[in-house]
Formats: C-alpha cells, structure tokens, sequence
C-alpha cells in the first residue's frame, strides 16, 4: 500500500511527533507499505508564535493536491491539525477521498497553559476537523477513551514503540552529579510542568536534558537543578542508563516516548497518575505513579531495573506500524463493502 502523510511537524524538530513518523513509517515499509511525505520544509514558514523553534508551514493548497495526485497514493493518512493538515483534509473532502487522522497532541491543553483561551473552543475545533476522518489514531487508551467522551468519533488505539538496541540498560558512566540522579527527558516548555519536578526537595540532583523556550527561565529560578542541554543518540541512551529515576511531570502529555526510552535503558519511573503514565507504567511495576510527585519519585528509587526494561519491551515499532496498517486495511474494507 503506498501512502501519503501530510504532516506539519517534522525534521529538523524534536518531538515525539516527528519520532513517530520517523520510526513507524520506517518499521511499516518493512512490512510492505511504502510513503509520500507532504512536510513543512516544502512551502514558506514562520515562526509559532511564544515557540520560535517551531515553523508553521503557509501552504499552497494547489501545490497540496498537486503533490497528492502525484503521489499515486492508495491512502491519504493527515498526521496533523495544522496548516497542511487542513489543506490535506480539504483536498481529501473535495476528492471524496477516504482518509485517516492521527490525534498526536492535547493541543487545547497546551493552548490553554499558554493562552486564556479557553479549552472547550480548541475541542471543538478539533472536533470539526477530526469529524470526517475514517479513524482518528489516539496513542493509548485513556486518550480514546476522553476523546470519545468530548464527541470524537471512529477512535482506534494506535500504540507507539521504543529502540530496544540503542535504549538498553548499561554500565553507569559517571554524570558528574551527586546521586541519586532524577533526571527528565524533554521540551523545556510550559505545558510540561516541570515546575513541579523543579520545586520538588529531593536528595541527590535533578537533571534536565533537553531544549526549548522556558529553559533560561527556569535555569535562573532553579538555580539548583541542572540542565543538560539536548542529547541524542548514544549520549541520550547513556545518559539514561546513568540515572535513577525518570521523572516525568507532565499532565498533558498523549503518551510519551521518553517513557518507553527511559525504561528500556532499565530506567523506573516516577510521574503523575494521568493519560500517558497510566497506560505505559499501569500497573506493571516499573514505575510509581501518585499526586505526590517527590513520593513517587523516592519510591521509583526501590525498583528494580529489570522490571523497567521488561515492560518496554512489551512495545514496539513494529506493532505499531501493524496498527497503524491495520485501521487503515479495516476502514478501507468498510468503506469498500458499504460501495459494493
């Protein structure tokens, strides 16, 4: 099946949106599927207004379809809500073309903590675009099950997966930190709530690797916390494997990959007991999960690091791209029988 995705967020950003194209995509055309990509680095862009980091794409629509009809693509999968989301949806509608949705992002929660607008426009607007998708994708359960409650329709679980090579548990190398290490993963953005990790007293260090535009702020405030900078690779899988605990303080998260790479370095967890966490850490052991984040923390520095690696290696990318082909196969069947 050849497909095309149109997405607003990819390389060069860093985000668990992009990891997932990149990894499921790459895991699917191992079992035969084969992508079109419509990407932002196609059209003009400008910066996301309070996230400079990000560019928003100003597409053509025109040039959208054009690159569509030239795909020869079986399936038209939007991975988006953005600007070539909507052009995609668009065409898709005007075509009437089937098509699929990826619900990647909380976006009215993270509007919300940046803005005062309120969280019930963003659903609905959300709502509107999802609506004549033939699956809205979610990460996990929890989040199809509050999508569905908002008024979202035709919601599958669509899983994410982890490098059980490259994240692997190691020798510790020395961090330079007193131990023991809390250490988060990440965007250094207001939607991840790392004050809550920040304003935490805890022995040892807390350490922070990653970037984004609350970092010089939050450095300054906290000046006892160390940040790492972003680590990719091999020196991010290592320094996973050199600390404690992986502390995980968003609430607004989908499903974070960092969880999956953390306990797969043989990494426990400590995070707040909300969509994400409960469906990655549940009730397996390799994390702790409660209200209180420093007693969840300390209590994550009892488990053991095999019981983290044995649940990561309960996700993969190929069942992910099983998934993923699956909804498609299925809602194409639908469609296909409905027509016959």
């Amino acid at each position: 099946m050849r497909i095309l995705l149109a997405t607003d967020a990819w390389r060069p950003q860093v985000n668990g949106v992009v990891r997932t194209l990149e990894n499921m995509t790459q895991a699917a055309t191992a079992l035969g599927a084969s992508f079109e990509f419509i990407t932002p680095d196609a059209f003009p862009t400008f910066p996301l207004p309070t996230y400079a980091e990000i560019p928003v794409a100003i597409p053509n629509f025109r040039e959208v379809a054009r690159r569509i009809d030239a795909s020869g693509a079986d399936h038209v999968h939007i991975a988006t809500e953005g600007p070539i989301g909507w052009a995609a949806r668009r065409y898709c509608l005007e075509r009437g073309r089937l098509f699929t949705t990826g619900y990647h992002t909380r976006f009215p929660e993270y509007v919300r903590a940046r803005t005062m607008i309120p969280q019930d426009w963003t659903y609905r607007l959300l709502r509107h675009f999802h609506a004549p998708s033939a699956a809205v994708m979610a990460p996990t359960p929890s989040i199809r099950d509050d999508l569905t409650r908002r008024g979202f329709t035709a919601v599958r679980v669509w899983t994410r997966g982890v490098d059980h090579a490259l994240f692997r548990p190691r020798p510790r190398c020395d961090l330079g930190l007193p131990r023991p290490v809390f250490l988060y993963v990440g965007r250094i953005a207001v939607e991840k709530n790392l004050e809550a990790l920040l304003s935490l007293d805890l022995p040892g260090s807390v350490a922070l690797a990653g970037e984004g535009p609350v970092r010089e702020r939050l450095a300054r405030r906290y000046a006892h916390a160390h940040f790492l900078g972003p680590r990719f690779g091999e020196a991010l899988a290592q320094t996973y494997a050199s600390a404690d605990v992986f502390v995980f303080p968003s609430r607004t998260d989908t499903f974070g990959i960092v969880l999956l790479e953390a306990l797969a370095s043989g990494l426990p967890v400590a995070a707040f007991p909300v969509p994400g966490p409960l469906d990655v850490i549940g009730s397996s052991g390799a994390g702790v999960l409660s209200e209180d984040l420093r007693q969840a923390c300390l209590g994550a520095l009892d488990i053991p690091r095999q019981a983290a690696r044995a649940r990561a290696l309960e996700f993969s990318w190929s069942e992910s791209a099983r998934q993923f082909l699956g909804h498609i196969a299925e809602r194409r069947a639908v469609l296909l029988n409905q027509t016959a």
